[in-house]
């Protein structure tokens, strides 16, 4: 019997309220989670997790309490985005002026393709979502870094960056106030490579203590050994030096853990690691389901190890 059964039937036997499983926080394959918070309310935005050709859509997943979810489905899909036929991953989501945009990846790019990271527009978290552009933000293959797994950041200077890239390679690159085009940096560049060893894919950023943590995923995604590292810098561009793991498999609870995001509660020291990882028994790589867990730290600042759970986490905003 696996650890999961295990702990279904003695939650069963000790009765409900002495053991609930909220991890997954959702049923589906789901894999990729943005989590924010928006209105006094938590939401979480990911990859349908199944063959390219079915990855046409997204939906979204709003709780109060980190604990009971709401299904929004189909926010935005390739009937609106008229140039992604497939593979639509790995959205990133900020709210600014009012408005919601979602960033998306879309087609599997290659070069020479059409494809890459877009953008789109709603007046709320749920959509629906309207193509901002008509075309990707970014098609081309620059640094090498595939234009997939973006994610949105706002400086403490009010100055959104856009981290992004697969192939073992990351970029950072200036986005303009209207989202719509990338901006040159001083030095006359728009891509800066930032790439910290090992990086493969799925980069994410937040400030503490004003300290840059920049967390990214190794390993294979389609496999067991999928994890996830980070690094603390003094600027959102580096240099990011590698200093460990902090989420990675567990033989009593699942493999595969990884592309993950963080919420911090408002007004709170408190943050949650939202991930997605693939049940013990499961081989399949789109096998992919979401998870939330607490993400701590020691005195010095440094992220402690994620213990993954079946219980999961519970938090309701004030």
């Amino acid at each position: 019997m696996n650890k999961t059964k295990s702990l279904v039937m003695l939650g069963m036997m000790l009765g409900a309220t002495a053991f609930a499983q909220q991890n997954p926080v959702f049923p589906g394959w789901y894999a990729d989670p943005e989590g924010i918070v928006y209105n006094n309310t938590y939401w979480v935005f990911p990859t349908y997790s199944a063959p390219y050709e079915q990855q046409v859509f997204f939906d979204a997943f709003s709780s109060k309490d980190l604990a009971k979810w709401t299904k929004h489905t189909r926010i935005i899909d390739t009937a609106e985005v008229k140039w992604a036929k497939k593979a639509m991953w790995a959205p990133s989501v900020i709210e600014k002026d009012g408005k919601y945009y979602l960033f998306f990846g879309a087609n599997d790019v290659h070069e020479g393709e059409v494809g890459g990271i877009g953008v789109s527009v709603a007046d709320k978290p749920e959509g629906p979502y309207k193509d901002l552009l008509g075309k990707p933000l970014i098609n081309e293959i620059v640094n090498g870094a595939q234009p997939i797994d973006q994610f949105v950041f706002k400086d403490k200077d009010g100055q959104y960056y856009m981290f992004y890239g697969g192939w073992r390679h990351c970029n950072v690159v200036k986005l303009s106030d209207d989202f719509k085009s990338l901006i040159p940096f001083e030095d006359g560049n728009i891509y800066k490579e930032i790439t910290p060893e090992n990086y493969v894919e799925g980069p994410f950023m937040f400030i503490r203590n004003n300290k840059y943590y920049f967390m990214w995923s190794e390993g294979g995604w389609g496999g067991p050994d999928y994890k996830v590292a980070y690094a603390i810098a003094d600027s959102p561009f580096g240099p990011f030096k590698r200093i460990g793991t902090i989420l990675e498999q567990d033989p009593e609870i699942a493999t595969g853990a990884g592309h993950h995001s963080v919420i911090k509660v408002p007004n709170e020291d408190v943050y949650y690691i939202v991930y997605h990882r693939r049940p013990l028994g499961k081989k399949g790589a789109n096998e992919r389901e979401t998870c939330i867990d607490r993400m701590t730290f020691d005195e010095n600042g440094f992220i402690n190890p994620v213990k993954m759970t079946f219980e999961g986490v519970k938090h309701k905003l004030r």
